[in-house]
């Protein structure tokens, strides 16, 4: 049994040295929590322990919080409809090439719903590569946040069908999910209309200018706890309530810039590595050894990028040819969602331990591989620009 001193000091060390580590060796900060935990549980400085998973259960619901707040639904409004309705069939031929795509390779159903998972949370970071005026990134943004609201929703079913199976609490479980987005849909309208009447009441309740009582944390903190108190009591996956309220956030009170920022500080300083860190130590180095691992991860990854390649030549109206390519390599590192998924799904019993393994796995080679994969299109981009000069 590993000391609880042991987990706080290694958890302590890797929370510390990851952003330096991660700009040594040019990758991002995350997968490289997901290997250090890795390593600390392979070496016996973390282990099972009942407060290290609770906390790290906490880090992944502010993580789908922290995704909500990516969501603005008045984005969708300003967006043209033709861009709507070819980012709509982008995501629906995700879904049907996955169905595809797993029947053909003999994956287990739960595949279809994890292959075309959506999650904008690393697109963030190519804007530090790319200028804000890039077409390809803004639309990769714009149909991503689309694509992962249906990923939770998705995510929210999966998780009901797996905790019920297939019979009367299934069917239960989903009336109250459309009586509780319904619901959602009333109190956005409500908000919408009250806040354009008393507009004032909005920069009341989180003002914009520096607050010496961080009224904006502490409304932002109520939503979070009170979603999370209401999908409990409807028993419903506490991670799409989260994701509401941070889309409260992000839609209701987009007039304070610096929000949105110092929340994201909270989280990816403090809770979400915790998470990052306890998925890590969950997956045993030794299993790398496993006879088909690499392998199965290897085809997952490659599944992954193959099915968002040929959807994404839906956008050919709106992408030339290479900048679709892009598109398909950003959108194929859905690390978090696809984490947890696999977690929800290995929990439940729906994927074997194996298979749990080979999802982790995957989500680090997804990372590595188009990572690496945009930054040398972007640089032979550039040589091929000055070669032309």
């Amino acid at each position: 049994m590993v000391s609880e001193i042991s987990i706080i000091v290694t958890i302590s060390v890797i929370i510390f040295i990851s952003p330096y580590l991660s700009k040594i060796l040019n990758i991002p900060t995350t997968p490289l929590e997901i290997v250090l935990g890795s390593l600390a549980g392979y070496f016996g400085f973390v282990g099972y322990n009942h407060l290290f998973e609770l906390i790290a259960e906490v880090g992944f619901f502010y993580l789908m919080f922290l995704a909500g707040t990516e969501v603005n639904l008045r984005v969708f409004q300003k967006e043209d409809k033709y861009t709507m309705k070819m980012g709509t069939l982008y995501i629906v031929l995700l879904y049907l090439l996955s169905f595809l795509v797993s029947i053909s390779l003999g994956f287990s159903h739960i595949f279809i719903v994890m292959l075309p998972l959506i999650s904008v949370g690393l697109l963030v970071t190519l804007y530090k590569e790319f200028s804000k005026d890039t077409k390809w990134l803004n639309l990769a943004m714009t149909i991503g946040v689309l694509g992962e609201l249906i990923s939770i929703i998705a995510l929210t079913v999966t998780g009901a069908s797996l905790e019920h199976g297939i019979g009367i609490e299934l069917y239960k479980s989903l009336g109250l999910l459309v009586i509780f987005l319904l619901g959602i849909v009333f109190i956005f309208e409500f908000l919408r209309v009250l806040f354009w009447w008393y507009p004032k009441l909005k920069i009341y309740l989180i003002p914009v200018d520096a607050d010496k009582d961080e009224k904006d944390i502490r409304l932002s903190m109520a939503l979070f706890f009170l979603m999370i108190a209401v999908m409990l009591v409807l028993e419903l996956e506490i991670a799409f309530g989260a994701f509401i309220a941070g889309m409260f956030i992000a839609t209701f009170f987009e007039h304070n810039k610096e929000l949105p920022h110092k929340l994201s500080t909270f989280g990816f300083g403090f809770l979400v590595p915790i998470f990052f860190v306890y998925i890590g130590s969950t997956f045993e180095l030794s299993s790398l050894s496993r006879d088909g691992l690499v392998f199965q991860a290897l085809l997952i990854t490659g599944s992954m990028i193959f099915i968002r390649v040929v959807a994404s030549m839906a956008l050919r109206g709106l992408l030339n040819a290479k900048e679709w390519i892009y598109f398909a390599l950003s959108h194929s590192m859905p690390l978090t969602l696809l984490i947890a998924v696999a977690t929800l799904a290995y929990h439940n019993r729906s994927i074997d331990q194996f298979h749990y393994y080979a999802f982790i796995l995957a989500s680090l080679f997804e990372v590595i591989i188009v990572m690496v994969g945009i930054k040398a299109l972007h640089l032979f981009d550039h040589t091929s620009v000055k070669k032309t000069k």
